[in-house]
């Protein structure tokens, strides 16, 4: 069975990730995620109060930083498919 990471921790993938970059806290930003039938995936990453739009290849970049960092697997043999899911919201499952 794959591994699901939930709606709470892609954000907290986001802000990791931004941290990381921007040598910031992740405490420091703020992620709304999106999804739009002709966009896909998407969310909306404030830092400072600059806002920058994340599509869904930046997003599983951040979610490669949150398996390296967090999960302690392999970021770049995990097939990551961001799902779109009636009760948990927007999830990923790791394979």
């Amino acid at each position: 069975m794959a591994q699901i990471i939930n709606e709470q921790d892609i954000i907290n993938a986001i802000c990791l990730s931004q941290a990381y970059y921007k040598n910031i806290r992740p405490e420091d930003v703020l992620v709304e995620l999106t999804y739009d039938e002709d966009t896909g995936f998407g969310a909306e990453v404030e830092v400072n109060g600059q806002i920058e739009l994340f599509n869904t290849a930046a997003m599983i970049g951040a979610l490669r930083v949150w398996i390296k960092d967090v999960l302690h697997g392999d970021p770049f043999s995990t097939g990551i498919e961001l799902v779109l899911d009636d009760e948990e919201g927007i999830i990923a499952k790791l394979s």
